[in-house]
């Protein structure tokens, strides 16, 4: 396992974008290797990806491939592989995934890495120069006034966010009958219009949310019971938990939970500093 020291920072979206953007954040991997690789798991959330230094995605039209900046990191049904070198920062935007593409003007797609060109890459300039500087603040500030802007010139659609706090509040563990409730719509209607908006129906986020939860849970806790997570998440049973789980994860929940007390012990010769913003 590569040493290395991470730097992660969140900042909370003014008020007038916490209905399409769940945070911003920083952060900064350093490597005392040349080269090295880590995963990033599937999660409930889009991101948008922007990035000072080296980075390439193993798998992405096969083979390692540098990735541009900014680009989209969709919703992925499995963990995806990246590799850098020495140092790297980056600054993202997580979206909730029923939001991104309206708020960016762009088709819906499946797409767990997507390419885009787009006028948000104009940015990349401005924020290099603040990343230089150490100015993180500023950085995140720019990227805050031009996420305002975009949000201030798109029409809300009430249906997919009263759909969206419905599924936030629940953590995913809500059938989609009562998301169209909540939303004051037809089970059609509410499908369609999540198709188009995320390119993922209602019952792919929940499941996606649902994992993530679950991960989290493991992480922190390794020990936990699997038949009570499973209770407490709205699964069938354990069995319907360890099932999703190696869906996204490409392992069981046992095995995860295993692997997640080595890494702690590894992480102790490193450094992971979380930063309250």
């Amino acid at each position: 396992m590569p040493s290395f020291k991470i730097t992660h920072q969140e900042f909370e979206p003014p008020e007038e974008l916490k209905d399409t953007i769940r945070c911003f954040w920083y952060e900064s991997r350093d490597s005392k290797e040349l080269q090295s690789d880590f995963e990033v798991m599937p999660d409930g959330y889009a991101e948008i990806i922007f990035y000072f230094g080296s980075l390439s995605s193993t798998g992405y039209n096969e083979g390692i491939e540098p990735l541009p900046s900014p680009f989209i990191m969709g919703l992925l049904n499995q963990p995806a592989i990246l590799t850098t070198q020495n140092r790297l920062e980056i600054i993202g935007i997580r979206c909730f995934p029923w939001t991104i593409f309206d708020l960016l003007g762009l088709p819906s797609g499946k797409d767990g890495m997507r390419i885009i060109e787009h006028p948000i890459a104009r940015l990349q300039t401005l924020l290099t120069s603040r990343i230089k500087k150490g100015n993180i603040d500023d950085a995140i500030t720019q990227v805050t006034a031009y996420f305002l802007t975009a949000r201030s010139g798109i029409a809300t659609d009430s249906l997919l966010f009263k759909a969206g706090a419905a599924m936030k509040e629940a953590n995913g563990k809500i059938p989609v009958s009562e998301v169209a409730a909540a939303a004051h719509a037809t089970i059609r209607t509410l499908e369609r219009k999540f198709k188009q908006s995320s390119g993922y129906s209602v019952k792919d986020v929940s499941g996606l949310m649902r994992f993530e939860q679950v991960r989290n849970q493991l992480w922190h806790y390794p020990d936990s019971s699997l038949a009570a997570l499973a209770h407490e998440l709205g699964y069938t049973d354990q069995s319907h938990l360890s099932r999703e789980f190696k869906r996204y994860s490409g392992t069981t929940p046992a095995a995860f939970s295993r692997n997640t007390k080595k890494r702690k012990q590894d992480i102790e010769n490193d450094f992971v500093a979380f930063v309250q913003s």
